[in-house]
């Protein structure tokens, strides 16, 4: 794990980055931004994702305003997030990022339409991360999300067996998750 500091500063947005086919109704995403007015960072086209795309989009919602922000990534969201933080030229707009259930892109199972996303950067993020994981994810073997953690420097929080952290977890509006995301900017409430 990484030796990176919460910013002493305040965070004044949070940006939500849903997965593949988008978070819906009874996604702690969806009531994050229903409770909080989170930015969901829409994407053009949620069934055939295109890593570029997606990585350029959250570029321009981070660069419409100068303040910091925390990410609050689902699923392939997270790999939004590694990847774009390889790359970008602006990571240090981002005060800390919250990786739920990071899927394994690389397994041969996956659906067509991610596969464009391999390989999964494996560079230590910039910015304070938590990885949150389950143990009976259908979409990542617990080992495979600690390697991704790992390899991120993220601390790794692990719920036991909750699926895919998603509105079929049983998360409701997810307190603890928003207390984890909050923790990053060194935030309390």
């Amino acid at each position: 794990m990484t030796n990176v500091q919460a910013p002493s500063f305040p965070v004044a947005r949070m940006l939500l980055l849903p997965g593949w086919e988008n978070s819906g109704p009874g996604h702690w995403q969806t009531l994050w931004e229903e409770a909080h007015g989170d930015q969901r960072v829409d994407q053009a086209d949620w069934l055939w994702p295109r890593r570029g795309d997606w990585m350029a989009r959250l570029d321009e919602v981070l660069l419409q305003d100068e303040r910091p922000a925390l990410l609050a990534a689902h699923s392939l969201g997270c790999q939004l997030v590694a990847a774009w933080a390889a790359h970008s030229r602006h990571t240090g707009r981002v005060a800390g990022a919250l990786l739920v259930a990071p899927p394994d892109i690389e397994r041969p199972d996956m659906p067509p339409q991610i596969t464009s996303w391999r390989p999964i950067s494996r560079e230590a993020l910039p910015f304070p991360s938590i990885v949150v994981l389950s143990s009976d994810d259908p979409f990542c073997a617990v080992e495979r999300g600690a390697e991704m953690a790992r390899a991120w420097g993220s601390r790794r929080v692990d719920l036991g067996p909750r699926g895919h952290l998603n509105a079929d977890s049983g998360l409701g509006d997810w307190p603890e998750g928003r207390e984890l995301l909050l923790s990053l900017a060194g935030t309390a409430g």
